[in-house]
């Protein structure tokens, strides 16, 4: 189990990936909004996507977990 953290305060302004998902080290799973600029969120370990804890249009803190992979 891993979980992708915000790296930033800001909003989600798109989600990249389904539960379900396979996806590999450095892929961009979460697009965040902060300050009108657009920062991807990148996994940092491969796996399955096993939950999206977020929504687009949720406004999120450094440190929330937005996805969890297995």
């Amino acid at each position: 189990m891993a979980d992708v953290e915000a790296h930033i305060t800001g909003t989600v302004w798109r989600v990249e990936v389904e539960v379900g998902d396979t996806i590999d080290e450095g892929d961009t799973v979460v697009i965040l909004e902060s300050m009108k600029m657009e920062m991807p969120v990148e996994a940092e370990d491969p796996g399955t996507v096993k939950e999206i804890r977020c929504a687009e249009g949720q406004a999120v803190s450094e440190g929330d977990t937005l996805i969890v992979l297995e």
